[in-house]
C-alpha cells in the first residue's frame, strides 16, 4: 500500500503532524533515523518520502541522524521516488554556510560571516572581524553556539577559558551583529514551496545575546513548545497583513533547493535593512499563534502531503491501465 514516509529523529516535533495526517485518514509511516540500515540492493516502497531531518539532532542523541538520512535519501532519489525536502534541503540544514551562499545566489541580503576551522583560524577571523559579533555553529539549529562580543579580546578570553562550545562539524561562524530597533525576527512559513504566513517573534526578554536567533536558543524557545507555561517564552504573533518583496525571492530559492516546506527567518536592522539569517526544513509551529490566527501549518504539510499521495496513486493507476 502506498503512504506517507516521514524522516526524522524527533517523536515530539513530528507528533503533531501525524495527527494531522490521521485527521485525513491518510496512511503514514514514521522513519526514525537515529540508528539504522538503509537496503541498498533493494527497491524501496512506493509512496511520497517527507524529509525533517534535523541540524540538532546531536543534541538529542543522535550523532549521526542526518549522515544516516543523507544515505536513505540516495537510496530513495535513485530509485525515483518522490522525496520532499530532497537531498539538496538536506545539505542546507546541516551547513549556515551553504544556506548563506544559495541565499544569496537568489539576490537575499545574509549577514557578513566568515567561516572558520580551528583555534588559530578562529582567532586570526576574529582580530579582522568588525566587533560586536556573534559566534554561531555551521551545523546548528536551537541557537547553538551563540554569544555576542563587543571586543575581541572578550573574544579571545572566552577562547581561553573553553567557554566558546565548538561546532560539531568542526566549522565556526563569525557573524555580523544585526541590532532590531524593535527587538523581534519574522519567521517566514512555507508549504509546497508557496508563502503560508509570517510570524514575528517578540525577542525583548531572554535574547540580550543574540535577539537574531531568539526563537531557537533553548528548548524553552521551541516554537513548538505551547504547553510549559512555567518557562519562559518568546512570544510569537501571526502577521495577517504580511507582505514583502522577498516572499517571491523565498519561494524561488525553496523551488531551486529542492526545499518543499521550510521556516525562513529574517531580521530588520535599525536603517530598514532586511538580512536573512536562517532556514528550516524541518519547521515547527506555535499552537498559541495559531490558535489565534486560525491558520495551522501542520494541518496545511498533511493536506499537502494527502493530495500529494493521491496524485502519486492516480498517476501508477493510469500508467498500469495503459500498459494494457
Amino acid at each position: 500500500m502506498m503512504k506517507i514516509y516521514i524522516i526524522h529523529e524527533n517523536d515530539e516535533w513530528t507528533a503533531p503532524l501525524l495527527t494531522a495526517l490521521e485527521e485525513l485518514n491518510t496512511p503514514y509511516e514514521s522513519w526514525h533515523l537515529h540508528e539504522g540500515t538503509v537496503p541498498l540492493d533493494d527497491i524501496p516502497p512506493s509512496g511520497i518520502f517527507y524529509n525533517r531531518m534535523s541540524a540538532s539532532s546531536h543534541t538529542r542523541g543522535h550523532r549521526y541522524a542526518p549522515e544516516l538520512t543523507s544515505a536513505v535519501l540516495t537510496w530513495l532519489e535513485s530509485h525515483g521516488r518522490t522525496v520532499l525536502n530532497d537531498s539538496r534541503a538536506l545539505r542546507l540544514e546541516v551547513s549556515k554556510v551553504a544556506q548563506y551562499e544559495a541565499l544569496k545566489k537568489h539576490g537575499i541580503r545574509v549577514p557578513k560571516t566568515t567561516a572558520a576551522v580551528g583555534v588559530d583560524a578562529l582567532l586570526k577571523a576574529a582580530d579582522e572581524f568588525e566587533t560586536p559579533f556573534i559566534t554561531k555553529h555551521n551545523r546548528a539549529g536551537k541557537g547553538l553556539g551563540v554569544q555576542r562580543f563587543d571586543h575581541v579580546n572578550d573574544f579571545k578570553k572566552a577562547i581561553e577559558n573553553h567557554i566558546v562550545e565548538p561546532s560539531i562539524d568542526g566549522i565556526m561562524l563569525l557573524q555580523q551583529y544585526i541590532q532590531a530597533p524593535d527587538s523581534s525576527i519574522t519567521r517566514c512559513e512555507f508549504v509546497g514551496g508557496k508563502f503560508l504566513y509570517a510570524v514575528k517573534v517578540d525577542t525583548s526578554e531572554g535574547f540580550e545575546l543574540c535577539p537574531a536567533d531568539a526563537c531557537q536558543i533553548g528548548e524553552q524557545f521551541c516554537p513548538a513548545d505551547g504547553t510549559n507555561s512555567d518557562a519562559p517564552k518568546a512570544k510569537f504573533d501571526i502577521i495577517t497583513d504580511f507582505s514583502s518583496p522577498l516572499i517571491e525571492k523565498y519561494e524561488a530559492f525553496l523551488t531551486d533547493n529542492g526545499i518543499t516546506f521550510a521556516g525562513i527567518e529574517q531580521i530588520t536592522d535599525t536603517d530598514g535593512q532586511i538580512y536573512t539569517y536562517d532556514v528550516n526544513t524541518n519547521t515547527n509551529y506555535n499552537p498559541q499563534a495559531e490558535e489565534k490566527a486560525n491558520i495551522f501549518g501542520m494541518k496545511e504539510i498533511a493536506a499537502y502531503l494527502n493530495t500529494a499521495l493521491l496524485d502519486l496513486k492516480k498517476h501508477s493507476a493510469d500508467n498500469s491501465v495503459n500498459k494494457f
